[in-house]
């Protein structure tokens, strides 16, 4: 499905869900990569969690496509993408030492972008009245909302702040 042109909400709403697919499929990706290069036991952890989250986020997006009617696909997302190749970047240059604090920045970069993409979904959805729809996108907007603040906690006693 391709929409190179927008003309409606309704259109607008289905590109935006396609790319919020996208960018939890990017997210999933990251956060195994982040895994992968964290040092300590407990941000692998985190990670790995964060994973399980984000799979729950996928079936709830997939959900959302169903109770819209709308065909499951997704759509270019080159935030995440950035995102992804800005840790890549960082990691490749600094030292070992400090693998833990890049991989906790840029997840929390992750998330706030997420974070913003379910409040670009959420206010469309809320003026249909989409209420199981707004359910599903409030979860994952909450996850994402705690995995935030759980990544600063974290990311503050790395650095000691």
């Amino acid at each position: 499905m391709s929409q190179n042109h927008l003309e409606t909400p309704q259109d607008l709403l289905r590109f935006q869900l396609r790319t919020a697919m996208t960018m939890e499929e990017d997210s999933l990706a990251a956060v195994t990569e982040l895994s992968e290069v964290a040092r300590t036991a407990d941000i692998k952890k985190l990670f790995r969690h964060h994973a399980d989250e984000t799979r729950e986020q996928i079936e709830n997006l997939k959900k959302v496509f169903e109770l819209l009617e709308v065909p499951e696909s997704t759509a270019p997302s080159p935030s995440t993408k950035g995102i992804s190749r800005q840790a890549e970047s960082l990691i490749q240059r600094a030292d070992e030492s400090l693998h833990d604090q890049i991989a906790l920045s840029a997840a929390i970069g992750n998330e706030h972008y997420e974070m913003a993409s379910y409040q670009g979904l959420i206010v469309p959805v809320t003026a249909l009245g989409a209420t199981e729809v707004l359910s599903l996108l409030q979860a994952n907007m909450d996850q994402e909302v705690h995995t935030s603040e759980e990544l600063a906690t974290r990311l503050k006693e790395l650095v000691g702040g």
